[in-house]
């Protein structure tokens, strides 16, 4: 059965016989504002406003639901501290190179990892944020100071600094882990620096696992020396040392800090001590030796000059052996007393908040 359709009311009718189903049509005084009910006109409606101005608390936590909306949807515009690309060597090793973009954020996180919050420095690599510490102290800021300071009588008690040489290869040795930190990624593990300038050993570990860390893709092994004769260190200390770890002389090191490095990344005890077991393979295994060197030496030749004789360590395909460099501006000691004095000036600037 059809039902046609009455004009004006759509498809709705009155019942199933054919016609129209009418209805009164509105008084021709009103006018175009009023609803159909005659005692009712929209100027009459009153509606309650929000109210933005009630107490100082309902204030207060609008105003923080609103920079954390905000802030959720900006992006970090921070660019990195260091500038990183890759450069030609030779056949037998690839090369990285460094260059201070932002001296000042870099300064603040040497200061931050000398306050021994290496994890938190990692953190503001990874989201680009203003350099700044999780928490401040004085005690820490004052050790902090200490191994910022270069002291000729740094043997003197009470302590009050490290010789020069101690005092830069600990900030070249944040230089290098924050130029890890870029170059490979947020998800790579990675050894902290040596809090002490005086401690000895592995100066850096990295370790990359596969996507679903069932297994250990990569290790890297790091030699970063800040120098006055590169090439004399290159030959007489770097390759030894990478000779020792290549031969598997001293793998009782490189085996713990690795377990260490995979039980903080959240796997259990038991899978991190199998995968730590990885680090030993050396079809696995990249070596990279790490120096600061002057403008005049920043060239592909120099380079070559410098890292004669990686082959040594064979067995390897090219991008296992990776030459680094940081180019800094004048000489280098006046540089990493710059960047020292940076750092504890705004070691200076915190106050207390833990």
């Amino acid at each position: 059965m059809l039902f046609p359709v009455t004009r004006g009311r759509g498809d709705l009718v009155r019942n199933v016989r054919s016609g129209p189903n009418p209805r009164p049509l509105p008084p021709k005084s009103l006018r175009a504002l009023d609803i159909y009910t005659s005692d009712l006109h929209l100027d009459n409606i009153k509606a309650r406003t929000r109210n933005f101005h009630g107490s100082a608390a309902a204030r207060a936590k609008h105003m923080a639901n609103a920079v954390e909306v905000e802030s959720a949807i900006l992006p970090a515009t921070r660019s990195p501290p260091l500038s990183t690309q890759p450069v030609s060597i030779d056949a037998d090793c690839v090369g990285d190179r460094w260059t201070a973009h932002d001296g000042t954020s870099l300064a603040k996180l040497i200061a931050i990892i000398a306050m021994g919050q290496a994890a938190y420095a990692a953190y503001i690599l990874k989201e680009l944020l203003p350099a700044a510490p999780a928490f401040s102290d004085a005690d820490l800021r004052q050790e902090a100071r200490v191994r910022m300071t270069a002291r000729d009588d740094a043997k003197k008690a009470p302590r009050t600094g490290y010789p020069r040489w101690q005092r830069d290869g600990f900030i070249f040795e944040a230089i290098s882990w924050i130029a890890a930190r870029q170059v490979y990624g947020k998800d790579v593990l990675l050894k902290d620096p040596h809090v002490s300038a005086t401690s000895q050993g592995l100066d850096g570990l990295m370790i990359e696992l596969a996507d679903d860390r069932s297994e250990v893709v990569m290790t890297t092994i790091f030699e970063d020396k800040c120098t006055d004769d590169p090439r004399g260190t290159f030959l007489q200390k770097v390759i030894p040392a990478f000779l020792d770890r290549h031969n598997n002389k001293r793998s009782a090191e490189l085996v713990a800090t690795a377990s260490a490095l995979l039980r903080m990344s959240g796997i259990d005890e038991r899978a991190a001590a199998k995968l730590a077991a990885n680090v030993m393979d050396r079809t696995q295994r990249r070596y990279r030796a790490a120096f600061a060197l002057t403008k005049d030496q920043d060239s592909e030749a120099e380079r070559q000059k410098l890292f004669k004789g990686y082959g040594a360590l064979d067995g390897l395909t090219q991008d296992q052996r990776v030459g680094a460099i940081l180019i800094v501006d004048g000489n280098i000691r006046d540089w990493f007393e710059n960047l020292a004095v940076q750092a504890i000036a705004y070691l200076d600037e915190l106050v207390d908040n833990a």
